[in-house]
């Protein structure tokens, strides 16, 4: 088993094109990658599936407990696969609180990193900021850096001087291109589904990528990950039916690969369906799971979807339990308001209704106890993140109470109604202790 971190002091460095452009040159090369995502992302996951052919697990540092990141990591890179994890922000960077950084997870994975320097607006300095963060930690190893958008043959020799004071290894030179920027949305990136030349963006990522990056000593550094990666018997968020009927398509996308595996591994059937293209859930479903995505981008096709409508209710009568996290659980309720102001009928399954005509942000990593064990027992770990605003609630149950990372008490969140509930939070993990 082996793994690579590619991390970057900052969000916005061009890690993830460097990420997926490495993935499949590797892949093209017959080494046979797994992906990885460290954080509460969805967009991310979704390209590195699609530049690796497997699915993307998250690791999270903040959100899950260390037995279940190194269970699902000796998972991911079982039969001498390299895992490939892409961090989320700069290397340092965490939670409220100050932990869950991408440095905690290599720490925690025995992951070495690969730093991404965006190198656009600096020479020498490159120097002093590598080994800042080369030797900020001594629990983890910056094995080399990627020097990207650099702007000439001068540039890149400042730069390699610079780096060789401080004897750190260049793996790679990427010159500033705009062919390689991926769009992006208030969420972040542009799903992959939506992404319509998305096979020849990676294509040309990853000739960029074997053309400048040395990928024999990038295979070669990729390091063994700890004995312990193996525990057994690690406890897992279990299913909430036997058989689940799971949304998925563009406006149902957020549904964490990690949760899907332990409801499997727990014995349950998963069945997906496309509220989009106006399917039902199947009819003998016990369980129906609507994740997050942009049901507000899909507000008129999701209103008029009578068969997924009529599905719904269907299982909602037949007592199947019925859940729904952000997006799903916008939908859930009677009615969205898109950016525009036009207001669209919902499923009327909870008395909700939510708005992005005034839009404000929410964000940040959450431990949520349900209120009563209907749906779920015992505290969870969540991230939340949307723009919506709640324009009006009717009666029903509180689903959570709710604190931060840094343990504030934010009250109560989502709602019940019987066997159908929903919140914005969205799940990762059992909570360690407190």
């Amino acid at each position: 088993m082996s793994g690579l971190l590619i991390a970057a002091p900052s969000s916005g460095s061009g890690k993830t094109t460097v990420t997926l452009g490495l993935m499949r040159a590797l892949r093209k090369r017959g080494v046979a990658i797994v992906p990885g995502k460290a954080g509460p992302d969805y967009i991310d996951p979704a390209f590195h599936a699609a530049a690796t052919g497997e699915p993307c697990f998250n690791f999270d540092p903040w959100a899950m407990r260390p037995e279940l990141l190194l269970a699902n990591a000796s998972h991911a890179a079982s039969g001498g696969r390299i895992l490939i994890v892409e961090a989320m922000m700069g290397l340092h960077d965490g939670a409220a609180d100050g932990s869950g950084t991408p440095a905690d997870l290599a720490a925690t994975l025995n992951l070495a990193v690969i730093l991404v320097v965006d190198c656009a607006r600096m020479s020498q300095s490159v120097a002093a900021l590598v080994r800042g963060y080369a030797d900020h930690r001594d629990d983890i190893r910056v094995v080399g850096v990627i020097l990207n958008k650099v702007g000439s043959d001068r540039h890149e020799m400042m730069l390699r001087d610079a780096l060789g004071k401080v004897r750190m290894p260049v793996l790679g030179v990427l010159r500033q291109d705009k062919a390689l920027q991926l769009p992006e949305r208030h969420l972040g990136l542009v799903q992959a589904g939506e992404h319509g030349a998305l096979e020849g963006f990676i294509e040309a990522a990853a000739e960029r990528v074997q053309t400048n990056c040395d990928l024999d000593a990038i295979r070669l550094i990729a390091t063994i990950l700890p004995q312990e990666a193996a525990p057994t018997g690690v406890e897992r968020l279990p299913p909430f039916g036997q058989r689940i009927a799971v949304a998925r398509d563009i406006a149902f996308a957020f549904s964490y690969e990690h949760l899907l595996f332990d409801w499997r591994r727990a014995g349950a059937e998963i069945a997906f369906f496309s509220p989009l293209s106006d399917e039902a859930p199947l009819p003998d479903a016990d369980a129906v799971y609507l994740p997050g995505g942009y049901p507000e981008l899909h507000a008129g096709r999701l209103s008029s979807a009578s068969c997924f409508r009529s599905g719904m209710h269907a299982a909602a009568d037949r007592g199947a339990r019925i859940f729904g996290e952000c997006g799903g659980y916008m939908v859930l309720g009677e009615g969205l308001v898109a950016a525009d102001g036009a207001r669209y009928d919902m499923l009327g399954l909870l008395p909700l209704t939510t708005s992005f005509a005034e839009r404000r942000r929410h964000l940040g990593y959450r431990r949520v106890v349900p209120v009563d064990n209907t749906f779920f027992d015992g505290p969870m770990t969540a991230h939340e993140f949307h723009y919506a605003t709640i324009v009006a609630e009717g009666a029903a149950d509180r689903l959570f109470s709710v604190s931060d990372a840094a343990g504030e008490d934010l009250g109560h969140a989502g709602l019940r109604r019987g066997h159908v509930a929903g919140s914005f939070m969205h799940l990762i993990d059992i909570a360690g202790p407190a």
